[in-house]
């Protein structure tokens, strides 16, 4: 299987969607092998349509959104609410790993936070733990969000989950806290990465803006990967990318 980063968060609308994006489109303009799938999804398709459209030549809406629920709640909860069949564990995994086989890194979008329930006693953190892939921990830069941070990443160190990483995405109107959450985190999160994204405005997750956008992130895209994935090389005489992943220790910020 091809490398598995989880991109999760502090719950709902904290900007997985943006992040993921983003880091998709950053991935195949660097020439990787990547793809991108959000499993779960309630209510509506517009967050798994949009990373569809940044990898349509290789992977259809239902690839890439595999279990599709009616009411905007958390997936157990809409199942149960429209009378549908819960979706096994076992096929959830099996929908990821199965991505994972056709790419060399693959992106998995999470619905809610980590303990949102996806179906009969399992969340995220299940899929996490048995899939022992990277993890990516979204959080807004707001008031609340030191209580919520620590929660879920040490919830996450408890169940075993490597290489966490959190990203602190700016918001559209900023409060008092915002200036000292992220000294405050990373001081009471010793040796977890801590990243930052300036806000990208109210279309930041339309296709044109992610366009835009990945151009102006590139850096912190590539420290958010840092020592991880390595940028690919053409050899020489070839008209062919390839590229190399390697396990290295993540850029310490």
């Amino acid at each position: 299987m091809g490398r598995i980063l989880f991109i999760t968060g502090t719950g709902t609308g904290v900007g997985k969607t943006v992040l993921t994006a983003l880091l998709l489109r950053y991935l195949r303009e660097e020439g990787h092998q990547a793809l991108a799938m959000k499993p779960f999804c309630s209510g509506s398709r517009a967050d798994a349509r949009l990373l569809q459209r940044l990898q349509a030549a290789d992977l259809s809406l239902p690839e890439t959104n595999p279990f599709l629920f009616r009411h905007p709640l958390a997936p157990w909860v809409a199942a149960k609410k429209s009378g549908s069949p819960q979706i096994p564990l076992r096929h959830a995994l099996a929908a990821i790993r199965r991505l994972s086989k056709r790419c060399k890194i693959l992106l998995v979008e999470g619905c809610g936070g980590v303990l949102a329930p996806l179906g009969d006693n399992y969340a995220a953190a299940d899929l996490i733990s048995r899939l022992g892939c990277q993890t990516v921990i979204v959080a807004p830069n707001c008031l609340g969000t030191i209580n919520h941070t620590l929660l879920t990443t040490k919830y996450m160190q408890v169940i075993g989950a490597k290489d966490i990483k959190v990203v602190m995405m700016s918001v559209e109107n900023p409060d008092s806290s915002s200036r000292s959450n992220m000294g405050a985190i990373r001081e009471l999160l010793p040796g977890i990465s801590i990243f930052s994204l300036p806000h990208l405005g109210r279309d930041a997750s339309k296709l044109a803006s992610v366009k835009i956008n990945v151009k102006k992130m590139k850096k912190m895209l590539a420290q958010l990967f840092g020592g991880v994935i390595v940028r690919p090389f053409l050899p020489s005489g070839s008209p062919v990318r390839t590229t190399k992943s390697v396990d290295k220790p993540a850029l310490k910020r």
